[in-house]
């Protein structure tokens, strides 16, 4: 009898090559879903390092369970219901984070408006939002892409319960049906549809419309840019007039991890006025957050150094400015930006 000279080779598809062992395999099935699962991450935490570690908890999870994974929902799904619990334990064990002290040299600010209670929101980089936002949604979202990475929307989000937080972007942002969101929590119908009728009714009174509140103009337009322009000069120049020009009535500005927070044009004005009183001057540094205009601000020194000191992100309503999020300079490698700028 002859021997069969051919061998027949036989391709594995990417699971069974990774349920194997195949790192390479691994990273073939998930690395389309790592940024998405990031910005997932980032809307339940509200901080862009605590998303990479829950990311990466997420990733060696899948890796150590992917021969349970039985294939009865998408890899995708799956791989959201991973996440999203690493997010809620990460919730449930973390410690209230204490907030900063002001530390602005020589500046004596107002009294606030009032103390915030999210104090450690961190900004996400437009840069790695790329491909990431854009995937499809389920037909039941409610939100618009846009809206819902903002840093109002990501602000509000923290204030929810975690649970309640957690069926809301599955559910509202991310469009997945309602008995899906039940499998991913192991939990039922009914308790899914209380949580998201709850978080609903606290969002709105969280973030009720403003009357009359225009649309801001579309990322990397005109309009953007000529405020964008206006601000930059207004700000870098210290003139305060034409800063006040270009805000709502109801402004508002929030620094986190400071708790500050003022409201109102005039209380705002006041405290701008603090800083350009104190001889502080800065070069801008334009950059994008959650969608948002962004800038790195370096205080100018004597040395002719100019030190970073933190990033601005506006929020924008028709051609003004309807609010301002300052984040200290830990944030600036994130959006790769240098520390300090050289003499000019």
């Amino acid at each position: 009898m002859r021997e069969e000279s051919d061998a027949t080779v036989i391709i594995a598809d990417p699971i069974s090559r990774a349920r194997a062992g195949e790192e390479d395999a691994f990273r073939e099935l998930t690395a389309p879903h790592h940024r998405e699962l990031q910005v997932h991450c980032y809307r339940m935490l509200g901080s862009f390092q605590d998303a990479e570690d829950a990311l990466q908890d997420t990733l060696l999870a899948a890796w150590q369970g992917l021969g349970a994974f039985e294939g009865r929902a998408s890899l995708r799904t799956w791989l959201y219901r991973i996440a999203t619990n690493r997010c809620l334990n990460a919730l449930r064990s973390a410690s209230r984070r204490p907030a900063k002290e002001w530390d602005v040299p020589k500046v004596e600010p107002p009294e606030p408006t009032r103390f915030g209670d999210v104090v450690w929101l961190e900004p996400f980089p437009d840069a790695i939002l790329e491909g990431a936002i854009n995937v499809p949604l389920g037909a039941e979202a409610r939100y618009e892409r846009t809206e819902s990475i903002s840093l109002a929307f990501v602000t509000a989000l923290q204030l929810l319960p975690p649970r309640q937080l957690a069926v809301l972007i599955l559910r509202d942002v991310l469009g997945f049906h309602a008995n899906e969101v039940a499998d991913m929590l192991d939990s039922t119908l009914e308790s899914v549809n209380s949580a998201l009728k709850r978080a609903r009714a606290s969002l709105q009174r969280r973030r009720p419309p403003a009357p009359g509140r225009e649309r801001p103009p579309a990322s990397g337009s005109p309009n953007e840019d000529a405020i964008v322009a206006k601000f930059v000069s207004a700000w870098e120049s210290a003139d305060l007039a034409a800063l006040v020009a270009l805000l709502t009535d109801d402004v508002f500005i929030s620094m986190p991890p400071m708790p500050f927070e003022y409201g109102g044009r005039d209380l705002v004005a006041r405290f701008c006025a603090s800083i350009f009183r104190a001889g502080r001057r800065f070069d801008l540094v334009r950059t994008r957050a959650n969608r948002q205009p962004a800038f790195g601000a370096y205080l100018r020194s004597p040395g002719g150094i100019r030190l970073g000191i933190g990033l601005y992100v506006l929020t924008l309503t028709g051609d003004r400015i309807c609010a301002m999020t300052r984040f200290d300079n830990s944030v600036l490698p994130w959006f790769g930006l240098p520390r300090s700028l050289p003499s000019v």
